[in-house]
């Protein structure tokens, strides 16, 4: 299982269009043919910081959704509102406890 976690840094002002943004695809993004799971984090300390952990069957499934019309259109609404360039890592899942 490959985990995706990216961070993100916004704007105040573009902290709602995120979300909005966010809300309306989260169930598109989740549905995406091998993806097992969607979340979405806040920064406790520093609000306007946020990352999204995603998990993927594989690799491929992956770059699938990252080729998409949805992930394009979610993309090009998102990163307008960064105030920094997003950090993003793919990370193999090793060890999980319930």
């Amino acid at each position: 299982m490959l985990v995706r976690i990216v961070k993100m840094r916004f704007t105040e002002e573009g902290i709602p269009d995120f979300l909005r943004n966010f809300e309306i695809h989260k169930n598109e993004i989740r549905s995406s043919p091998g993806c097992q799971l969607l979340e979405l984090y806040r920064d406790r300390l520093d609000p306007t910081v946020f990352f999204t952990y995603s998990y993927w069957d594989h690799e491929d499934a992956l770059n699938q959704y990252r080729a998409s019309d949805l992930f394009k259109e979610v993309w090009e609404k998102t990163k307008i509102h960064f105030n920094a360039k997003p950090e993003a890592w793919s990370v193999d899942k090793l060890v999980s406890l319930p």
